[in-house]
């Protein structure tokens, strides 16, 4: 065969090769393809098939007794964060001055959230969210609501202001005795006033057991088991009954991340506002007039002792301390 015939023949057979190859690549991804979807229904099959055991599941546990579903209220607070700012003492003496500091939810109520949350996903139902505070605290009701909470309350009024912890939990009395609630959840203590009593005075109005300093929570149909933690690490376990109130201590869950689509959702709730008249209570229920406790100053805690440094080799400051020891009478 001439060389020029070879050279057709050889070119017609590449291509020929080429084709076949390319018909075999075509077929593989389109089998590779095929697989694919085949084990995106099958997922999806399963997740739904799960999704369906599930409510099932939920549905069997209701009806022999062992499930139902919980209203849960949290009470939050929009508070400072205060562990690395420098405070001051504004002009009236009595409070710190706010500018500049930033804001977020109380850290123990932090907690109180995710658990109220936790516990909707395990069981159902509903969680509240309540603060007491001016427009921005709707930042920290936001952030409970991208967490998971549905609805989200704030009680505000000129006239709460300087409220106690018995004024602020008779505020939250007032609403609250209106709602249809299991379970009331508070943060131990707040990080500005510290007074850790709101949880039980709102406990005592409501007549309704009480528990605080929560580790651990477990509820039962109509009961709740709680560790309390006590001095000394040791920890008491007792048993309420439900309808009840819990004030957690932090550390009993790991608060979640807001996510993105939960700030979305979260945006598009409404926020209910509620004023003094909405509440059933009077000008002297609240405020300074309705409370039992009054700042008369706040002052930074005057400085009684300081430490001395010593300064010299290892033989002349022992001397010193020998010195010092003996100038005190104490050896």
């Amino acid at each position: 065969m001439p060389l020029s015939q070879r050279l057709v023949f050889e070119s017609f057979r590449l291509i020929n090769a080429s084709e076949e190859r390319t018909a075999v690549g075509l077929a593989g991804f389109r089998e590779s393809r095929s697989r694919m979807i085949a084990r995106s229904r099958c997922l999806k099959n399963t997740f739904y098939k799960q999704k369906l055991y599930d409510k099932q599941q939920q549905t069997r546990l209701k009806h022999n007794g062992e499930y139902h579903s919980l209203d849960i209220i949290v009470c939050v607070k929009h508070v400072p964060e205060t562990a690395e700012a420098e405070l001051k003492i504004d002009a009236s003496g009595k409070a710190i001055e706010k500018t500049g500091l930033v804001y977020d939810i109380n850290e123990w109520d932090d907690y109180a959230l995710e658990e109220a949350v936790r516990i909707k996903e395990k069981q159902g139902g509903t969680v509240t969210a309540i603060t007491i505070g001016t427009q921005d605290s709707e930042s920290t009701l936001r952030k409970c609501l991208a967490r998971g909470a549905d609805t989200a309350t704030r009680l505000t009024d000129p006239k709460f202001e300087n409220s106690d912890a018995y004024a602020t939990a008779k505020i939250l009395h007032s609403v609250i005795k209106t709602l249809h609630y299991d379970l009331i959840l508070t943060g131990m203590q707040t990080g500005d006033d510290s007074s850790a009593t709101v949880g039980p005075i709102l406990a005592e109005l409501l007549g309704i057991p009480h528990a605080t300093m929560a580790k651990k929570l477990e509820l039962a149909t109509g009961t709740a088991k709680v560790n309390r933690e006590l001095e000394g690490g040791l920890e008491e376990q007792l048993e309420i009954k439900l309808p009840a109130l819990v004030s957690v201590q932090t550390g009993i869950n790991e608060p979640r991340y807001v996510s993105i689509m939960g700030i979305r959702k979260a945006m598009q709730k409404q926020i209910k506002v509620m004023s003094l008249a909405d509440t059933g209570l009077t000008e002297n229920d609240v405020g300074t007039a309705g409370s039992w406790l009054t700042i008369e100053k706040l002052y930074v805690p005057p400085v009684e002792k300081q430490a001395q440094f010593l300064k010299g080799t290892p033989d002349e400051i022992a001397t010193k301390i020998a010195e010092l020891i003996k100038s005190r009478g104490l050896i």
